[in-house]
């Protein structure tokens, strides 16, 4: 499942981190699914995924993100770190969202994507900044075969969600509609948050907050952690293919 987009998210979200960030892109190792539209490849996925967060931990890295907009396992993720935070794109991209306007558009591939993120906006409570979902008819392989195309497909829906749908930000829901967001904010006017740098930013300011707040996930309720002696047995810590930073 060694990702062919590994390497130029890599490079474009180290354009964007800070300088004091270091940023490895992990895909896991053996077969797979390539993308997680249907929630069947989310299960086959789910427990490399979780052992792979346990390696994250176990090598101290200081945050993760989960790259992909259905925010999979995030939870379950938060139940099995202890110190590293654990974050995802649509987790990252609501929070931003409601803090730099009123309203949200998400511009999705496919309208089958709209149910399950639409039940992670009811679930991080923001079904009322939801002004709306714009399908581009596209598929997650499709976004960087054209870059051209799939910029202007982007530009018409994002118009339409301002001028129409009275939007006043507009989060790109998928990972792989990276690249575009400057030159699209450029033209609406309006903030346009994108789906790997939103996590990326978010993760650092989690870092931040656990290194010098103490800040972590509370296992108090929701996020509990099951005994480490019941999982271990069929859940250890992975190491993914990585494309590690070369600075």
């Amino acid at each position: 499942m060694n990702s062919a987009y590994d390497i130029p998210i890599g490079d474009s979200l180290r354009a964007e981190a800070r300088e004091d960030t270091r940023l490895d892109v992990a895909s896991l190792n053996g077969r797979g699914p390539v993308h997680l539209e249907y929630n069947a490849y989310e299960l086959m996925v789910a427990e490399p995924s979780l052992r792979t967060v346990l390696w994250a931990e176990q090598q101290d890295y200081n945050a993760m993100v989960i790259g992909c907009f259905y925010d999979p396992f995030v939870r379950a993720a938060k139940e099995v770190t202890s110190r590293m935070p654990v974050t995802a794109p649509a987790e990252a991209c609501i929070r931003t969202a409601q803090s730099v306007g009123e309203r949200f558009s998400v511009l999705v591939g496919r309208a089958k994507w709209i149910p399950e993120m639409e039940e992670n906006i009811h679930r991080y409570g923001a079904e009322r900044s939801l002004a709306s979902f714009r399908e581009l008819g596209m598929g997650v392989n499709d976004f960087q075969t054209d870059p051209a195309f799939t910029e202007r497909r982007i530009l018409e829906e994002a118009h339409a969600a301002v001028e129409q749908d009275r939007a006043d930000a507009v989060i790109l829901g998928c990972t792989i509609e990276f690249g575009f967001y400057r030159a699209l904010q450029a033209e609406l006017g309006v903030p346009v948050i994108d789906a790997t740098v939103a996590p990326l930013r978010y993760a650092e300011f989690l870092a931040d907050t656990a290194a010098l707040q103490g800040w972590t996930v509370s296992g108090q309720l929701g996020y509990q952690s099951p005994a480490v002696d019941e999982y271990a047995p069929f859940l250890s810590p992975l190491e993914p293919h990585l494309a590690k930073d070369p600075r």
